[in-house]
């Protein structure tokens, strides 16, 4: 990956950037397909014991989707087939099994065509099948199959809505659910009478696996009446004909399945490998680490200034040796502004802001999907000098703030972080770094 740029002469700027960055590259790299898989795929092969399915079919949807398929042809003993859906940008080489690319996050056209291959490659199965699942976050905008009383335009539409208001991946997921033919465990319906296998790299606070790329395996505890309370909570209008459709049993996703369809899953990595894996690398560094939690939710930019808060009181302690402050979860930004950003930078802003230049504290913030939001960059880092250089940028970060416009201020300063895609997501992944004095 490339280096940072650092617009510092100071060795102790370079050394905590450094830092920061292997931090973050400590994370990825335990969320990464080919580290986590392998354990699972012999796991799965051991609970078989031996007796391998007749056909093992793969289909998927996710950002980590071709990577995940990828490093199963490798490992999975016996013929593969069926396709998996991944972004733009993020297909792998595979052998047997198809990879097609799709828009996210706002589903296109050839996302709902090859939703529509996939749930056509899981009929007519049998009980001696298995079916493997690859799901991460990301697949349920990419597998988008809109239920029969919506277009493809619609459900794009409400996706918009619902991705500027503020709503949690949870409300998102929910509304997706009941509005889908796929989702909320239809697929897993669509399978039977075929054994199901669900590989799940977990892109939600909580690790909800019904949650993530909305559970197209898995039933479903949330209802249709739920998913019509989010979108009047939200204010997001509905054409009348979708408003109908929800309060209509059709709607309403399987609360159990068929005594003869079994659907399981493994769990492979959440935020909370990434973190671990990133406190495990500072503590070989000497540094303490304070894991603040892999699940916080809320507004971006308060969470910025309440981390800047609590930031300023481990230095205030005069700690003797680097304290770092670690914390993953799905933040969410409120966009009223024009600017560009994601959020990520978004709560980067907040939190330097908060900071006031302060003389001992860096941070970096990044979603490990390497796109925050919908812009090129993985995230951003901030160093002690970061308010002057914007001041002499005549950028007011306070306003840009107020815009969404973090973008802004992080790329005329030269601090964005830009990896590319990653091939995996466990979402937001914060790191603040205080030094001694």
């Amino acid at each position: 990956m490339p280096s940072l740029p650092l617009r510092s002469s100071s060795p102790q700027d370079h050394q905590a950037i450094s830092s920061l960055r292997a931090l973050f590259d400590a994370a990825l790299t335990a969320v990464k397909p080919a580290q986590c898989m392998p354990p699972a795929i012999s796991q799965i092969l051991a609970d078989l014991n031996e007796c391998l399915p007749k056909r093992t079919i793969v289909v998927g949807a996710g950002k980590a989707a071709a990577a995940m398929a990828q490093t199963l042809e490798q490992y999975w003993p016996t013929p593969l087939q069926g396709m998996v859906i991944t972004r733009y940008g993020h297909a792998v080489p595979c052998q047997q099994i198809k990879v097609i690319e799709a828009a996210h996050p706002v589903p296109d056209q050839a996302g709902y065509q090859a939703a529509q291959r996939l749930l056509a490659s899981v009929q007519g199965l049998s009980a001696d099948d298995l079916v493997i699942c690859l799901l991460s976050g990301g697949g349920s905008a990419l597998m988008s199959l809109p239920a029969p009383c919506l277009s493809l335009e619609q459900k794009r539409e409400i996706n918009r809505a619902l991705l500027r208001s503020g709503a949690t991946i949870h409300e998102m997921n929910c509304v997706r659910k009941h509005l889908s033919a796929i989702k909320g465990g239809r697929l897993a319906l669509a399978c039977a009478p075929a054994r199901v296998i669900s590989l799940i790299i977990s892109d939600v606070a909580g690790d909800d696996a019904a949650i993530i790329a909305s559970g197209p395996t898995l039933i479903d505890e949330s209802t249709s009446a739920d998913a019509l309370a989010i979108l009047r909570t939200h204010r997001i209008a509905l054409p009348p004909a979708v408003e109908t459709y929800l309060q209509t049993l059709a709607a309403e996703t399987p609360k159990q399945f068929p005594a003869g369809l079994r659907s399981d899953y493994l769990l492979l990595a959440r935020a909370q490998t990434a973190l671990e894996a990133a406190a495990n690398w500072a503590r070989t560094q000497g540094i303490e680490v304070h894991i603040l939690s892999d699940r916080l939710q809320g507004e971006a930019k308060d969470l910025g200034r309440q981390q800047a808060q609590l930031a300023r009181s481990f230095a205030a302690r005069d700690p003797q040796k680097p304290q770092l402050l670690l914390s993953g979860g799905e933040t969410t930004v409120q966009v009223k502004g024009q600017g560009r950003g994601g959020r990520n930078i978004e709560y980067l802003l907040s939190l330097c802001i908060g900071l006031q230049a302060h003389p001992q504290i860096y941070a970096l913030a990044a979603d490990t999907d390497g796109i925050d939001g919908s812009e090129d960059n993985a995230g951003a880092w901030i160093a002690p000098n970061s308010l002057l250089l914007a001041h002499h940028a005549g950028l007011h970060a306070s306003d840009l703030l107020a815009a969404n416009d973090a973008y802004r201020f992080f790329a005329l300063i030269q601090t964005l972080l830009i990896t590319g895609p990653t091939l995996t997501n466990v979402n937001d992944f914060r790191a603040i770094l205080i030094l001694p004095k």
